[in-house]
């Protein structure tokens, strides 16, 4: 795959802790404009991957290229630019509780940018319009339901406009016809945008919806077992433990000796 095919690549990526190893050897690259799944079982690593992704974990081995430079062996500066062209919605929002929602999109506009207030507040209102939360611009995140922190989140991972969106679990914890209004809010920016996005998840409906590729990492053997599409790996994937997890299906684990 070329630069200009892959935004992103990962290559022989190694995440340890001392002698605990979260996932190792793993190879993947992300294409521009596809939504790419990082998927697998509670457990396995999937939103450690995305901490070292984002700048937040050095790997203990391997290389992170973005757009055809290593993230790692760059300077702190070099790093810190690369890391304005992210935009990341934690599992839980992590909006900053003593801001209103408005507040919370505006500051990373503060923080990197020169722009004046005016420019600022008409950006905000942009970001929380995409999200279908602009009538919440003065609300406090405390007064919000799940979807619509996470909706804020994600308004404020778009302040910067990122050429990369990595989003961990979008959906967890919200009712199915809310998670399907995320799911649609995810499509509609990789359409409308042209976003490349990341998404950390083992929601099997929302992945269906929005994933056009993914790698499937194993908590057992600790490395990427598939890769491909939900969809590529529930009707056609060689490996049963991974079928059976697209399909929720029960089968025999593998390596039962290594399974707690």
């Amino acid at each position: 795959m070329s630069k200009t095919e892959s935004l992103l690549s990962v290559r022989g990526l190694t995440l340890a802790f001392g002698d605990h190893v979260v996932q190792q050897d793993l190879s993947f690259d992300v294409r521009r404009g596809s939504i790419f799944a990082v998927m697998g079982p509670s457990g396995c690593g999937k939103s450690t991957i995305m901490r070292s992704m984002i700048g937040l974990l050095r790997p203990t081995l391997g290389t992170i290229l973005f757009d055809g430079a290593d993230y790692w062996t760059g300077t702190d500066a070099v790093r810190a630019e690369m890391g304005r062209r992210f935009g990341v919605l934690f599992q839980g929002g992590a909006l900053w509780s003593a801001l209103t929602v408005g507040e919370n999109v505006a500051l990373p506009m503060q923080m990197f940018t020169t722009l004046d207030a005016v420019s600022i507040q008409r950006l905000v209102a942009v970001k929380l319009g995409l999200v279908g939360l602009s009538a919440a611009v003065d609300t406090m995140p405390s007064a919000l339901s799940g979807g619509m922190r996470k909706r804020a989140g994600l308004a404020r991972a778009l302040a910067l406009d990122p050429d990369i969106l990595f989003l961990d679990e979008p959906s967890a914890g919200l009712d199915p016809v809310t998670s399907r209004r995320m799911d649609d809010l995810i499509l509609n920016l990789r359409d409308g945008l042209g976003a490349t996005i990341i998404v950390v998840s083992h929601e099997l409906a929302s992945l269906f919806a929005v994933a056009d590729d993914g790698v499937f990492l194993d908590a057992v053997r600790k490395t990427a077992i598939a890769h491909g599409s939900p969809a590529t790996l529930r009707d056609g994937c060689a490996d049963p433990q991974v079928r059976a997890f697209m399909r929720r299906e029960q089968v025999e684990p593998a390596h039962k000796e290594a399974v707690g």
